[in-house]
């Protein structure tokens, strides 16, 4: 075999290999900073305690409360992170002074993701999005028993569009309360 049928060879063997074991090498930009997807300190997905709430399948829409009664703003994100921005802090501690003064409420975090990446990507950065905020609200003195999670990663867009803006509309996490 001469010098460039071997190259030949060897990149369509790699092309093959990433294409079938699902790799990221031709997809998504690998994190560098903390708080990215590529990274797992800090929050571990399905090692959260969800006490004795329901699934939020289960939770009777005539139970959920509408977030106008609060009126709260979605939580955004930067691309491929799940890191709470400093600018989006002062949301969340907003929803905690609201759970910690009705304790008849339970939440949902419903974490959403723009239409760049897999779907199994998107679910899974979903998550790490609702658990962040999670997270951040149980060290706010919230009570983790009425804390559930919630990914729909792509499936939810509030813009269609194609462009920053409507991704970083889509980067949120939801809440979701219930009685």
């Amino acid at each position: 075999m001469r010098g460039r049928d071997w190259l030949k060879v060897v990149v369509c063997g790699m092309v093959s290999l990433s294409l079938c074991s699902g790799c990221s090498w031709f997809g998504k930009k690998k994190a560098k900073n903390a708080g990215t997807f590529g990274e797992t300190e800090g929050i571990t997905p399905g090692v959260v305690d969800v006490g004795s709430i329901p699934p939020p399948d289960r939770m009777a829409d005539g139970n959920r409360v509408p977030v106008s009664e609060f009126n709260v703003e979605n939580v955004l994100f930067s691309y491929d992170s799940y890191q709470i921005a400093e600018s989006e802090i002062a949301k969340v501690e907003k929803v905690a002074e609201f759970l910690k003064s009705n304790a008849d409420i339970r939440l949902v975090t419903e974490g959403h993701c723009d239409e760049r990446g897999s779907n199994e990507y998107n679910m899974s950065l979903g998550e790490h999005r609702a658990l962040a905020v999670r997270a951040y609200l149980v060290g706010l003195g919230v009570d983790s028993s009425r804390i559930q999670t919630r990914s729909f990663g792509e499936e939810k867009p509030l813009e269609s569009g194609h462009n920053e803006a409507a991704w970083r509309a889509n980067r949120r996490v939801e809440f979701a309360l219930f009685r």
